[in-house]
């Protein structure tokens, strides 16, 4: 049985579906929101339970570990983004962390799957970028900050208690079921299944730049890689990054956006930003390698059908 906490998020859906598809039964955490997609809808109540669980709470974190018999968890669960104030931000951040921690450890749960996230590369100029790169202390968001701080933080507890901590370092996620629109691809393909010019309000400088580079990762992909290394009989490494592994450009996106939707309006700046860096990606050699991660949804595929789900499915 494996424990998704966050699981009734977005990437967390993605996730359950992954392990249903390979046997497993999951039982999943959400906190107030709940969704019930049509992709994994008729499995809640049989190969999915779901249950109410506040992280920052440790005696209900260990009575779900212990009552539903969890051998692996997957923590997904954080605060949103700027939904909180500083305190309570790093309140739930590291209560959660330190709570599933110790569940696991107090049930012998034999391995934890951290979500890190490539924005603890962001201060890196040029990449691809490596799991062993150092990265400095100073954070310019949230999400980079306490990603680092998770794997300083849970690497070293593991090797205090012996439980097997590993974090998954998760390129820029889009797809099924995002619903902050934080990311260009997500703008792009809902412009496009709208039927509406993509709206790029509130993004830092403007109009994304043409040329301007991403590790646009989609959300079916990222699920694999979070099962593959929750679920490989032994690992090599700690630290795992999973993404496309290559860099495609602003323009790139649009192109795929246009295939499926020729008159999306997509108003993208000329050339590359004063930001730009080079090769964005996260280095997934180590996945590859190890547990056999492989991306199958390029921009090419993945754009059409990310378009046709939301048609489908309109917000």
């Amino acid at each position: 049985m494996i424990l998704i906490t966050g699981g009734m998020g977005f990437i967390g859906l993605h996730t359950a579906r992954r392990f249903l598809d390979v046997g497993e039964q999951v039982v999943l955490t959400q906190f107030r929101s709940r969704r019930e997609p049509d992709f994994i809808r008729d499995e809640i109540g049989k190969r999915v339970t779901v249950v109410t669980l506040d992280v920052t709470n440790p005696h209900d974190v260990v009575r779900v570990v212990r009552e539903h018999g969890v051998t692996g968890i997957v923590h997904l669960a954080v605060p949103g983004l700027a939904a909180l104030s500083p305190a309570e931000e790093y309140r739930i951040n590291m209560l959660g962390l330190i709570n599933v921690l110790e569940a696991a450890r107090l049930s012998d749960v034999r391995r934890v799957t951290l979500a890190s996230s490539i924005a603890v590369y962001t201060s890196l100029r040029t990449g691809p970028f490596h799991e062993d790169t150092p990265l400095p202390a100073i954070s310019g968001n949230p999400t980079e900050a306490y990603k680092k701080a998770w794997d300083i933080l849970a690497l070293y507890w593991a090797d205090r208690c012996g439980v097997e901590v590993v974090p998954v370092r998760a390129a820029g996620i889009y797809g099924p079921l995002y619903h902050s629109l934080a990311n260009i691809p997500s703008r792009v393909c809902h412009a496009a299944a709208h039927n509406a010019p993509a709206d790029f309000s509130g993004t830092r400088g403007g109009p994304p730049f043409a040329g301007d580079e991403g590790d646009f990762c989609y959300v079916k992909d990222c699920a694999a890689g979070f099962q593959l290394i929750q679920m490989a009989e032994a690992l090599r490494h700690r630290v795992y990054n999973i993404g496309a592994g290559v860099s495609r450009t602003h323009q790139e996106l649009s192109d795929a956006v246009h295939a499926v939707a020729p008159r999306t309006p997509i108003d993208l700046q000329p050339g590359r930003g004063p930001r730009a860096r080079d090769k964005p990606y996260v280095d997934i050699t180590r996945a590859h390698d190890d547990v056999g991660y492989t991306p199958e949804w390029p921009i090419e595929r993945a754009v059409p059908d990310y378009i046709t789900w939301l048609r489908a499915n309109p917000l």
